[in-house]
C-alpha cells in the first residue's frame, strides 16, 4: 500500500505496511536514520520524533496513524535556531558520548526550550525522564540545556534592544 507522510516540510511516499512502526519506515524506507532503533518498546527515547510539535516514541506509532500529521525528525532540525543553539551548547559542554541517545535528547530538549524558554535544571531533568543515556551521568546534558536556554533568552533580549 502506498502512503504519504509530511516529513521535515515535504511529502514523502512510502510503500510500508500500515502497521509498521514509524521509526522503521523512517529508517528503512525513507533513509532518515537519525532516530535510533534501540528498545522498540517506547521507554528509551532514542527513536523520538516530533509529531504535530510534540515528541513521540516513533517505535510505538504505526505509520498509518502518522499519515496527515506533521513529522519532524532530527534531520529536520538542521535549520531550527533552538535546536542549533542546543546542539552548540551540547558540544561546548562535551555532553555527547556514543550518540545513540543524542537525537532523542535533542528532540526532547528542543521541544522543552520552545515551550518553556526560561527552563531550569529541574525542568530539564523532568523532561529527560523518557530519555535513557547509558554513557553519561546526565549532568553535562542538563548543563547544556540550561546553557542553551540562557543563550536563547539573551539572544531574544538582544533582538528587543536592537
Amino acid at each position: 500500500m502506498i502512503g504519504q507522510l509530511w516529513i521535515n516540510g515535504e511529502w514523502c511516499r512510502h510503500d510500508a505496511d500500515p502497521a509498521a512502526p514509524l521509526h522503521r519506515v523512517l529508517r528503512e524506507n525513507l533513509g532518515l536514520t537519525g532516530s535510533k532503533d534501540v528498545c522498540g518498546e517506547g521507554f528509551c527515547g532514542a527513536c523520538l520524533v516530533q509529531l504535530d510539535g510534540a515528541p513521540i516514541a516513533a517505535c510505538l506509532v504505526p505509520v498509518a496513524l502518522a499519515e496527515g500529521a506533521q513529522i519532524v525528525t532530527i534531520e529536520g532540525l538542521d535549520q531550527d535556531p533552538v535546536a542549533q543553539s542546543l546542539m552548540a551548547a551540547m558540544e561546548a559542554e562535551d555532553a555527547v558520548q556514543c550518540g545513540m541517545c543524542f537525537p532523542g535528547m535533542v528532540m526532547t530538549l528542543t521541544h522543552l526550550l520552545k515551550t518553556c524558554p526560561t527552563t531550569d535544571r529541574e525542568k530539564v531533568k523532568r523532561a529527560l525522564a523518557g530519555n535513557i543515556c547509558r554513557c553519561t551521568g546526565y549532568e553535562r546534558i542538563v548543563s547544556a540545556a540550561c546553557r542553551a536556554a540562557k543563550d536563547l533568552v539573551a539572544a531574544d533580549a538582544q533582538k528587543v534592544v536592537a
